[in-house]
């Protein structure tokens, strides 16, 4: 029987990006500095990112805060569609609102999506191999921390929907042998000061 130990998963989103060419704004940057300083005092042993821009920037603006860490792209990692829901997985008020949504991804993203994303299941979910502690943090999107979330909570597949990340928030996930995940912090932006509060858009929702 193989040994295994306990995992944290920290999870952020990238800092703020331009709509333009996807890279980093100055807010963006900040953000991933703050969230770097934040981080200097946790035992990380991995960094993972996304292949998109804004993902690897922000992953390598906090590497520089946390020091010498190994920094690995992950495609399973990237801006993904990680499940798309029949109707009648849906609640019946919001339907015409989630799928009206989904229609305006393209086709292939919605086709490749729940593939990368249960390959994200399996490298970066449940109890570490060995006996040691690990702390990995991943750097990536709202949607697929919505769906890391959704699944330590045991919810519906479609419940990746509908939650929202900030940028550069911090969330994370404790996986124990023998015990369920355990969601020990979600959305936590108290290392950013109340204007670098993004969780995107309409501006009302940022909180």
């Amino acid at each position: 029987m193989a040994v295994t130990a306990v995992r944290y998963l920290y999870l952020t989103r990238h800092g703020e990006a331009s709509p333009d060419d996807g890279r980093l704004t100055e807010t963006g940057r900040r953000q991933a500095l703050l969230l770097g300083e934040r981080l200097r005092r946790s035992p990380l042993s991995s960094v993972f990112h996304g292949p998109l821009p804004r993902a690897a920037e922000t992953a390598g603006l906090i590497r520089g805060r946390i020091g010498d860490v190994p920094l690995q792209v992950s495609e399973h990692a990237g801006d993904h569609i990680p499940y798309v829901p029949g109707r009648d997985e849906l609640p019946a008020e919001s339907a015409d609102f989630m799928l009206g949504r989904l229609a305006e991804i393209p086709a292939r993203q919605l086709r490749e999506g729940p593939e990368q994303a249960r390959r994200a299941l399996a490298a970066f979910t449940g109890p570490a191999e060995g006996d040691e502690p690990r702390h990995e943090l991943v750097v990536t999107h709202a949607f697929l921390i919505g769906w890391l979330v959704r699944d330590a909570l045991d919810a519906p597949e479609w419940r990746w929907m509908g939650l929202n990340h900030a940028n550069a928030a911090l969330t994370v996930v404790r996986y124990t042998p023998g015990r369920p995940a355990s969601l020990l912090l979600f959305n936590d932006t108290g290392h950013l000061p109340p204007a670098l509060r993004r969780t995107g858009r309409p501006r009302e929702i940022d909180v």
